[in-house]
């Protein structure tokens, strides 16, 4: 079966409804992010391809070209036993580091360029944290297409030179990615932007697809997702929604938990307050760069997500997060990034609390390759 499968697109807060074959960004009538709709009733099971295009019914795509991938999904899911005897708790590791440009924007930067490029977009632009960027960046060369990325002076080095690499327009800013996002509004090309494009999610959705067929098509106990735009958490969450409704799985959904940075917790605070929505997070900062997000635009996704699954937020500081990044190298062989790292912190803390049991089985995502982030020392 085909990309057909699309339906439409629907406003993730007011839940109008929008023509998925024209160039969408934001709802037209409330400006907020949208959201992928299927026919459920015309989706096959996963093909045989060792990549997130197995899932290709339910992505936006409609005539994928297999010379366009570079093998973007199908990470492993890794048992972390030495790190789980430590802690007294049971971890199973989603090792996104081995996927193409070194981290899980791939995944949203495959779909969404694959999807931009099927729709007539020639060019695309985008603020980044420094993954993101050089992950659209480089795909967008591989489609053809024009890109002007921007990142704060501080974002990794590596990710700065992919995006040189590939041809892209860069250009660096002080201050944070909303600082990024400013600097890019007089760029006339297709917004590409966390949340502000409806198929990045899509990409990302895939992670919750893998975990459930890894696991011999069941669902872990929880999710532990770092989260600066959400995109991987909203995503893993509508997947595990899909699922369901196709009657791949059944029972409750895993307590999803987003953490974050002390250092920059908008969704923690906005979890502990109660609030539908977050505020922005002033002065923002933390090593964990990838989830210095002061407010994401998908805030109120996140806290339903998480409100949904009787899931929880919780923050670490990056003194505790660089402790972890340490001991887990030197337990496991596995050299996390830093946003990684914060996983295993809140699984440290979440056991501490008593807020996950001995016997929960745990995933955690590592969301990149540690060796992208030489200036975070151990």
């Amino acid at each position: 079966m085909d990309g057909a499968v699309l339906s439409h697109l629907e406003c993730a807060r007011c839940g109008l409804r929008h023509d998925a074959d024209q160039v969408q960004n934001l709802c037209r009538q409330c400006a907020s992010p949208l959201l992928a709709r299927y026919d459920l009733t015309r989706v096959a099971r996963p093909t045989s391809e060792n990549s997130l295009w197995r899932y290709r019914d339910v992505l936006p795509v409609r005539n994928p070209d297999p010379a366009f991938s570079l093998g973007e999904g199908m990470t492993p899911l890794v048992p972390l036993p030495a790190l789980s005897r430590a802690l007294d708790a049971n971890i199973l590791m989603k090792d996104e580091s081995l996927i193409p440009t070194g981290s899980f924007k791939a995944r949203g930067a495959a779909v969404g360029v694959a999807r931009a490029k099927e729709l007539g977009v020639e060019g695309i632009k985008m603020p980044t944290n420094g993954n993101a960027g050089a992950a659209w960046a480089l795909y967008a060369a591989r489609a053809g297409m024009r890109s002007v990325i921007a990142m704060p002076e501080d974002a990794p080095l590596i990710t700065r030179e992919e995006v040189e690499a590939s041809g892209a327009e860069l250009r660096i800013v002080p201050g944070t990615i909303a600082d990024a996002a400013a600097a890019i509004k007089d760029v006339d090309l297709f917004d590409a932007s966390t949340l502000k494009e409806p198929y990045r999610i899509e990409g990302k959705k895939t992670m919750g697809y893998e975990i459930v067929e890894q696991l011999g098509w069941r669902v872990p106990d929880v999710i532990i997702y770092p989260t600066g735009g959400g995109v991987g958490l909203i995503g893993i969450h509508k997947a595990l929604g899909e699922m369901r409704e196709l009657g791949w799985i059944d029972g409750p959904l895993p307590r999803l938990v987003a953490v974050q940075s002390t250092g920059c917790a908008p969704i923690v605070r906005a979890y502990d307050e109660g609030a539908a929505e977050s505020t922005f997070w002033d002065n923002a900062f933390t090593s964990a760069f990838g989830i210095n997000v002061p407010k994401p635009l998908g805030d109120f996704i996140i806290l339903q997500a998480i409100s949904e699954t009787n899931g929880t937020a919780t923050a670490i500081d990056d003194e505790q997060i660089q402790k972890d990044r340490e001991e887990c190298a030197r337990r496991e062989g596995v050299f996390l990034c830093p946003e990684g790292a914060a996983t295993i912190s809140a699984v440290r803390k979440l056991r501490e609390t008593g807020w996950l049991q001995a016997d929960d089985e745990v995933v955690v995502l590592n969301t990149g390759a540690g060796i992208k982030y030489p200036a975070v020392r151990l």
